[in-house]
C-alpha cells in the first residue's frame, strides 16, 4: 500500500510537470511589446519589427511619406526607428531569449538504449532501457524562472538600445542641419570677400589703394575660399552620418533638410530631482537589477545541485534465452569523491558579486551623467539665449548704422564689407550655440532614460533607492 501511494505521488508530480512544460510556448509579440511601449511612451514614436514582405512595404510607405517633406527632428527619429538595420538586428536578441525560455520550460527528452547480443553457445541476449534525467526534471521550474527573468532583462536591454538609437538620430540631425546652415553662411562670407578683393584690385590698379591693404583683402578672400570648402565637406559628412543613422539608401537619400535649426525655446524648464527620476526611469538600471536577481537565483540552484552533477533513472526490460525476461530499473549517479561542487559554488558567488558591483557602478555613472548633462543643458541654453537676445541684435544695430553712414558717404565700402564679415561671424557663433543646446538636451534626455520628466513624475528628493546609497 505504501508503494502504491508513493507511485501515485510520483506519477502526479510528473503529470504536473508535463502539463507545465506543455504550457511553455512562444508569445505572440515575441517580447517586442516592451520595446514598442517604450517608443510610444518615452518618444511618442512607433517602433516596428520587420519580419514579412508586408512589414517591409508598410515601412517603405511610411518612410516615403516622412521624406517627402523637409525633414524635422522628430521625423528623423521616426525614420531611424523604422529603417535602421542595426536596430532590427538587435531585435533578434528577443527571439533568442524567448527560445531559451521555451527550451528551459520543456521536459528533457527521455533516452532509449537497445542492445542485442548472441553468445558463442547460441544464447541470445536482448536489452532495452528507457532513461530520464531526473535532476533536469526536478530543477525545471527553477530553470524556467531563471530564463524567464533573463528574457525580461533582454526586453529592457533591447528597449534601451532603441532609445539610444533615437538619441543618436537626434544628434545626427542637429549636426547635419547646423553644418548645412554654417556652409551657407560660409558661402556668403566668400561672396563678400570676393567682392572686396575685386574692388581692392581695381583700386590698386587706379593707384588709390596701398599694397598692404590690397594684400590683406586678397588674403582674406583666399582664406574664405578654403573655409567654405571645409564647411561644405563638414555638411556632406554630417548629412551622410544622418543618412546612415536613419538607415536609408537609394532615392531616400535625396531628402531635404530645413534651412535652419529649430528656434531656442523661450523659457528653459526648471527641472528638479533628476537623479531620482533617472534611477526610476533608466532601462539600463532596471536591466542591471534584473540581471543581479537572475544571478542570485542561479546561485541558489548551484548550491542545491552542488553534490549531484548528473542523475539518470532508467527502466530496464532485458531478455536472455536461458533466463527469460528480466525487469527492473537502474540509477546512475556521479559519486562526489574528487569534486564536491565547491568550484561551481565559488564561481557562482563570484559572478553574483560581479553583477552586484556592476549594478552599483551603473547607478553611480548614471547619477554622474545626469549631473553633467544637466549642467551642459543649462549653460548651453544660457549661452544660446545670450547670443539670441544680446549679441545678434547688437551686431544688427551696428550693421544698420554702418549702412546709414555708407549711404551718407561717411563710411567706405571696405568698412561695410568688414562689418558684414563680423555680422556673419556672430551668426555662425549663434548657430554653434543653438546646436550645442539641442545636443545638450538630447544628452540629458538619454541620461534620464529617453525623456525629460513631467512635473509630477519625479518623487521628492528625500526618497532614495538602495543603489544610490
Amino acid at each position: 500500500m505504501t508503494k502504491r501511494f508513493v507511485s501515485t505521488r510520483i506519477g502526479a508530480s510528473v503529470a504536473v510537470m508535463v502539463f507545465l512544460a506543455g504550457c511553455t510556448t512562444f508569445s505572440k509579440d515575441g517580447g517586442f511589446g516592451t520595446v514598442s511601449s517604450a517608443a510610444t511612451e518615452r518618444l511618442g514614436k512607433d517602433a516596428v519589427i520587420v519580419k514579412t514582405d508586408a512589414d517591409r512595404e508598410a515601412v517603405a510607405k511610411r518612410t516615403r511619406e516622412l521624406l517627402a517633406k523637409p525633414l524635422s527632428m522628430d521625423d528623423a527619429v521616426q525614420v531611424a526607428l523604422l529603417n535602421n538595420r542595426g536596430l532590427q538586428a538587435s531585435y533578434a536578441q528577443l527571439g533568442l531569449a524567448q527560445a531559451d525560455v521555451v527550451q528551459a520550460g520543456r521536459l528533457p527528452n527521455p533516452g532509449f538504449t537497445f542492445s542485442r547480443t548472441r553468445a558463442g553457445n547460441g544464447d541470445l541476449s536482448i536489452g532495452r532501457t528507457f532513461s530520464a534525467n531526473v535532476l533536469g526534471i526536478l530543477t525545471l521550474p527553477l530553470a524556467a524562472r531563471i530564463e524567464g527573468r533573463r528574457f525580461e532583462q533582454t526586453k529592457l536591454e533591447t528597449a534601451d538600445a532603441m532609445l539610444k538609437l533615437a538619441a543618436e538620430a537626434r544628434r545626427a540631425y542637429v549636426n547635419a542641419v547646423a553644418a548645412q546652415q554654417a556652409a551657407k553662411y560660409a558661402d556668403q562670407v566668400t561672396d563678400s570677400a570676393g567682392a572686396g578683393a575685386e574692388l581692392a584690385s581695381r583700386m590698386r590698379q587706379a593707384g588709390s589703394f596701398s599694397k598692404l591693404d590690397y594684400a590683406r583683402e586678397q588674403a582674406y578672400y583666399a582664406d574664405s575660399i578654403a573655409q567654405a570648402a571645409k564647411a561644405r565637406q563638414r555638411a556632406v559628412s554630417a548629412r551622410e552620418q544622418l543618412t546612415r543613422t536613419m538607415g536609408i539608401w537609394g532615392d531616400g537619400t535625396t531628402y531635404t533638410l530645413p534651412e535652419r535649426l529649430p528656434d531656442l525655446p523661450n523659457e528653459r524648464p526648471d527641472l528638479k530631482d533628476l537623479e531620482q527620476f533617472a534611477m526610476q526611469n533608466r532601462l539600463d538600471i532596471q536591466a542591471a537589477k534584473m540581471q543581479t536577481q537572475g544571478v542570485a537565483s542561479s546561485l541558489g540552484l548551484t548550491k542545491a545541485t552542488r553534490f549531484i552533477n548528473a542523475i539518470d533513472v532508467g527502466y530496464q526490460n532485458n531478455y536472455e534465452t536461458d533466463k527469460g525476461r528480466e525487469h527492473g530499473y537502474e540509477i546512475s549517479i556521479e559519486i562526489p569523491i574528487f569534486d564536491f561542487g565547491s568550484a561551481k559554488v565559488a564561481r557562482a558567488q563570484a559572478l553574483y558579486m560581479q553583477s552586484v558591483n556592476r549594478l552599483a557602478q551603473t547607478a553611480i555613472d548614471a547619477r554622474s551623467e545626469v549631473r553633467e548633462s544637466y549642467s551642459a543643458y543649462v549653460s548651453s541654453y544660457d549661452v544660446a539665449k545670450h547670443y539670441r537676445d544680446e549679441v545678434v541684435p547688437i551686431r544688427k544695430t551696428i550693421s544698420d548704422e554702418v549702412l546709414l553712414r555708407y549711404n551718407g558717404m561717411l563710411a567706405s565700402v571696405f568698412e561695410l564689407l568688414s562689418d558684414s564679415r563680423e555680422q556673419a561671424g556672430a551668426v555662425n557663433s549663434y548657430i554653434d550655440a543653438l546646436k550645442d543646446y539641442w545636443l545638450a538636451e538630447t544628452d540629458l534626455q538619454q541620461a534620464l532614460g529617453g525623456r525629460l520628466p513631467p512635473a509630477s513624475a519625479v518623487q521628492p528628493a528625500h526618497e532614495t533607492h538602495s543603489e544610490g546609497k
